[in-house]
């Protein structure tokens, strides 16, 4: 991974870390042979989960499109080359990561992994500091007061 020195300076792709913790969290689970996720109603929960999974989808794949049109990259360890402040943008900063929390609680709950759920909390925590906040220090010193004033307004998640 070639990380550009005028960038955020992620190490490590995000997606990655969410797909292995589910990964790790359903084997795992499988493995010590872990009860599923407690719930009474469960189809109405499973229900939940593909929608969870459809919505962060939707929100990713839209957040990309953005970029897209932007003519900026979408991995955060490249240059930012435009502040992106419409679309999906206009109610949350991390569309992308909101979107692959939504389909990690989806796929958790459709595969009945409790332990992938646990895994979650890690994953928001590591994607929080690792990620969000270096990304966060990057916009406001790359964009000033552009960013300044869209973060005073946008809210990191919802």
């Amino acid at each position: 991974m070639d990380i550009d020195r005028d960038s955020a300076g992620v190490r490590f792709p995000p997606p990655l870390l969410f797909v292995g913790a589910l990964v790790v969290g359903w084997a795992a689970g499988r493995l010590i042979g872990q009860p599923g996720v407690p719930l009474h109603n469960w189809g109405l929960v499973r229900d939940l989960g593909w929608i969870a999974i459809v919505a962060g989808f939707a929100i990713m794949l839209s957040a990309n499109g953005l970029f897209r049109k932007a003519g900026t990259d979408v991995k955060p360890w490249k240059a930012a080359t435009t502040l992106v402040t419409d679309g999906v943008y206009r109610w949350t900063r991390n569309p992308m990561y909101l979107g692959m929390s939504l389909a990690y609680l989806g796929f958790a709950i459709v595969l009945d992994s409790l332990l992938a759920l646990i895994l979650f909390v890690p994953v928001f925590v590591i994607v929080t500091r690792e990620v969000i906040e270096r990304e966060e220090a990057y916009l406001t010193a790359r964009f000033g007061d552009a960013y300044r004033d869209y973060r005073a307004n946008v809210r990191r998640w919802v």
